[in-house]
C-alpha cells in the first residue's frame, strides 16, 4: 500500500513540474488544496492508463516499435498522457492538454523524466 501511495506522489509531482513547464499542460484550479486533489486524481487515473491501456497499445503498435527501435514509444506515452487529460475532461477534474502532438509529447517526456529521477533517488 505504501508503495502504490509513493507511486502516487511521484506521478503528482512529475504531473505538476509538467504543468509548470509545458505551456499547453495545464491545472484550472482555485486554490493550492484543490490543485494538490486535482493533481492526486490526475496522477490516479494516469497510473489506471498506464497500467491497463499502455500494454494493450505496445502491443498492438510492436511492429512500430521494432521498426522505429523504440522511438515509437514517445508517441505511445503521449498518447496515454492525452488519453489521461480525455479522461479527465470527462470526470469534469480540471486538467487539460492542448493539443496532441506539442503538448502531449512535451508534457510526457517531462513526467517520464521527472518520474525516472524520482524513482532513482527513492529506495525500492
Amino acid at each position: 500500500m505504501t508503495s502504490f501511495i509513493i507511486r502516487l506522489l511521484v506521478n503528482g509531482f512529475a504531473l505538476w513540474v509538467a504543468t509548470r513547464i509545458v505551456d499547453g499542460v495545464t491545472i484550472s484550479s482555485d486554490s493550492t488544496s484543490s490543485e494538490v486533489l486535482t493533481l492526486l486524481v490526475v496522477a490516479l487515473i494516469f497510473g489506471l492508463v498506464n497500467a491497463f491501456i499502455k500494454p494493450l497499445v505496445q502491443l498492438l503498435s510492436l511492429p512500430l516499435l521494432i521498426l522505429t527501435l523504440g522511438l515509437f514509444t514517445l508517441i505511445v506515452n503521449a498518447l496515454m498522457f492525452w488519453l489521461t487529460s480525455w479522461i479527465a475532461d470527462g470526470l469534469d477534474v480540471p486538467f487539460h492538454v492542448d493539443d496532441f502532438f506539442w503538448s502531449a509529447v512535451l508534457g510526457a517526456l517531462v513526467v517520464s523524466f521527472v518520474s525516472w529521477i524520482l524513482n532513482l533517488l527513492l529506495p525500492s
